[in-house]
């Protein structure tokens, strides 16, 4: 018995598929559970987004590594179940040769098959010891403060606003801010509690500014229990709607950068840098596991390249 349906795994053979481990349970999915195209959950997708789910992977991370699995199976249109070690070791020789994708979509790739394979196969394949998709090193894209003030006039949107100002003022991943729920707030204290990557807590301090904002906003959408729900679901808001309303209000404000959403986390953090924000506070509230994270930003402040130009000119002038 097949699948045949690029919604869910391509090409997954189920008979094939109940061979992953033994100790499977006999009903791995809720009967009638459905994917994103409407159609059945295969067994073997099942299990793999509820082994990201245990290794507390985020949604859009386990979305991502699904992807990353379909393109296997889509390239080589064979299940992932009968494709051998030498032809994944191919496809990453293709994708990094010739696939002209971007050494960020390779590398979610690359660890979508890596996690399939060891943990929900529990392959022990040493083709994942040897392959390396290197880091890309790249400086983010940092907004002024000046055009970070012309953005906003440009969503009118009062929940839009609401949850893009709360992105910059407090530093947020956008799947942070869009899975609020209005106990996250804490008005006394003056504190936002955010579940970060791995369900990791961290708190952050909300401006006064904005928790006046945050109120206003609350006694005129009287959102419960997500701060910022959907009006046709009452789920929280997608994030692509939350895209799309930012690039417009950028387009409408000439922003001639490219940005995104995550463009305010990092201009949030080379701001706070530029006002003297010693950078193991910033790591705190950004919810950086390793300092190396952050210290990137001390390369995008403009206070920066003044002390340097300074200290330079200082020291060439004894020459």
């Amino acid at each position: 018995m097949h699948f045949h349906t690029l919604g869910e795994f391509s090409y997954v053979d189920i008979e094939a598929s109940q061979h992953y481990t033994k100790s499977s349970p006999k009903k791995p999915y809720p009967k009638g559970s459905q994917g994103s195209q409407g159609s059945q959950v295969s067994p073997l997708r099942q299990r793999m987004l509820e082994d990201m789910a245990l290794n507390n992977l985020s949604k859009s991370t386990q979305e991502n590594y699904i992807h990353g699995v379909l393109k296997l199976a889509r390239y080589y249109r064979r299940s992932p179940v009968k494709i051998r070690e030498e032809e994944v070791r191919r496809y990453i020789l293709y994708l990094k040769g010739q696939s002209g994708l971007s050494l960020d979509t390779i590398r979610v790739i690359f660890y979508g098959i890596k996690f399939f394979y060891q943990k929900t196969m529990k392959w022990n394949w040493k083709i994942f010891d040897i392959i390396r998709v290197p880091q890309p090193k790249h400086s983010p894209v940092v907004l002024s403060f000046e055009e970070v003030k012309r953005i906003f006039p440009h969503i009118y949107h009062p929940m839009y606003r609401m949850l893009l100002t709360l992105i910059y003022a407090c530093g947020l991943r956008l799947s942070e801010c869009i899975n609020l729920i209005v106990k996250d707030i804490d008005g006394s204290r003056m504190m936002v509690r955010i579940k970060g990557k791995g369900s990791k807590y961290r708190n952050v301090p909300i401006p006064e500014h904005v928790l006046c904002l945050l109120r206003d906003y609350w006694h005129l959408k009287r959102p419960a229990p997500w701060l910022f729900p959907s009006e046709k679901t009452g789920s929280p808001v997608a994030p692509s709607t939350v895209r799309v309303a930012f690039r417009d209000a950028c387009e409408k404000a000439k922003i001639n950068k490219k940005v995104t959403v995550h463009t305010l986390r990092h201009s949030y953090a080379t701001h706070l840098l530029e006002n003297g924000v010693d950078i193991r506070i910033i790591q705190g509230a950004l919810g950086h596991q390793s300092s190396r994270s952050t210290v990137i930003y001390t390369h995008l402040t403009s206070k920066t390249d003044q002390l340097l130009n300074k200290a330079v000119n200082q020291q060439m002038s004894q020459l």
